[in-house]
């Protein structure tokens, strides 16, 4: 088995895991407020992480290209209630023309 493989099935397995030991360590029980404010907000901090760190990284360093006029093109698109579809289409016409552009 290669090592990216093994890495897919340990994080796999760990992910289960603590999907499943949420609901047996709670037992019924609520989480108090401010835990359960601090879990509904985590999903959102992730993916605008996942979005930063695509938008700028090339490799070990950071750079600015067209992908961040169609990250901002699709931030607008959202801000302005457009549907998902809108959105994904937006972005990839502004990527495409600012390296049409440049």
């Amino acid at each position: 088995m290669s090592p990216a493989v093994l890495t897919l099935v340990l994080l796999a397995s760990a992910t289960y895991a603590l999907k499943s030991a949420a609901p047996v360590v709670l037992g019924g029980r609520t989480l108090p407020t401010s835990v359960q404010q601090l879990a509904d907000l985590t999903p959102a901090a992730l993916l605008a992480a996942l979005v930063v760190v695509g938008t700028f990284a090339a490799g070990e360093s950071l750079t600015i290209d067209a992908r961040l006029v169609g990250t901002a093109a699709a931030g607008v698109a959202l801000w302005r209630r457009a549907p998902f579809v809108v959105v994904v289409v937006v972005a990839c016409a502004a990527t495409a023309l600012a390296r049409l552009v440049a």
